[in-house]
């Protein structure tokens, strides 16, 4: 997940050469040799991201398996750049369409554009707004409420019925991942833990850099001595704020401190003590479900409205475990 940025629309040609450059394309076979299927991935990253390198590699795989024909897309999370390759891809008309929104309030006109060419489309990752859903498929990826709401659990548990005032850090304004992420966490504090109080909160854009910067101005606002725990809606922003918390002279290990991904940035958080829990996100099993539901709908089969990846807890007890060993 990255900062949303606005651009400029770029030339269709210039589109289908960046989507062959970023990923390639399937065999175009099965491997039984049945007919092919040709599909567009609209993602909004690729290789230039960790996430994105290890959940490309399943999703190519699977679509071979399958007999896709792949093309794969990548706007850098830029809403207009993501509209103008949905364009190139509707023009395009695949037999479907496989979308990661860049920024979910805006691709309406993406999802409106292909139902009129009749071409389906499903999600994967970051679902749609739910004003949306009656134009998709078919979601498979995290339960993003329920990452939320399981990271909460371990705050809850971490409390033990204490008066703890939290600070939280949440991804994107704007984006489902984060507020979905967010509803979670506060709907399970608030039935579970009322004890738990968040103090401040501030979005830290999915970004180290970012989330350091709201954490500090946080803690000053809000004085640190207040403070008994923080919440951040992913690794890369739950490490920032612990740099936040050193750079003031602040330990982190006595405070409760949760997060969501268990990723190579967040599980040496866990195993040292400065980091209480996070939920495991794999990136293969994105990839690979990705294709999965889409071959699916290809083929006419039934399918769930929602395939959600399972939220693991990670604590010390486990971080260890090859079942959740980092991958991005």
């Amino acid at each position: 997940m990255m900062l949303r940025t606005r651009g400029t629309r770029a030339a269709a040609g210039l589109l289908v050469a960046t989507g062959m450059l970023l990923a390639g394309c399937g065999s175009g076979a099965s491997d039984d040799g049945s007919d092919s299927y040709t599909v567009y991935a609209l993602l909004p990253q690729g290789t230039d991201q960790p996430y994105g390198t290890t959940y490309l590699p399943p999703m190519q795989e699977a679509a071979t398996k399958a007999g896709i024909k792949l093309t794969i897309t990548n706007s850098q999370y830029d809403a207009d750049k993501q509209a103008s390759e949905c364009e190139v891809a509707v023009a395009a008309r695949p037999d479907l369409i496989i979308l990661w929104p860049a920024v979910a309030d805006t691709v309406r006109p993406c999802l409106e554009s292909a139902k009129a060419a009749d071409i389906p489309v499903t999600v994967t990752n970051s679902d749609v707004i739910p004003a949306d859903k009656s134009l998709i498929k078919a979601y498979s990826g995290p339960d993003t409420y329920g990452q939320g709401a399981a990271s909460a659990e371990i705050m809850c548990e971490l409390a033990d019925g204490k008066p703890t005032g939290i600070l939280m850090i949440n991804g994107l304004t704007g984006n489902t991942t984060a507020i979905n992420r967010r509803q979670g966490f506060l709907d399970t504090v608030q039935k579970n833990c009322p004890n738990v109080t968040v103090l401040a909160e501030q979005p830290g854009n999915w970004n180290k850099d970012t989330s350091q910067t709201v954490t500090s101005e946080m803690l000053t606002s809000v004085g640190a001595a207040k403070v008994q725990g923080i919440y951040a809606a992913d690794d890369t922003m739950v490490a920032g704020a612990i740099d936040a918390l050193k750079a003031q002279g602040i330990d982190p290990k006595p405070l409760l401190i949760t997060s969501i991904g268990n990723t190579k940035l967040g599980n040496p958080l866990i195993k040292s003590g400065e980091l209480d829990g996070t939920i495991f996100q794999s990136s293969s099993w994105d990839g690979q479900n990705a294709v999965v539901v889409a071959e699916k709908v290809l083929k006419g089969e039934s399918v769930d409205e929602n395939l959600f990846m399972p939220s693991v807890k990670v604590t010390a007890a486990n971080a260890d475990s090859a079942e959740v060993a980092p991958e991005w």
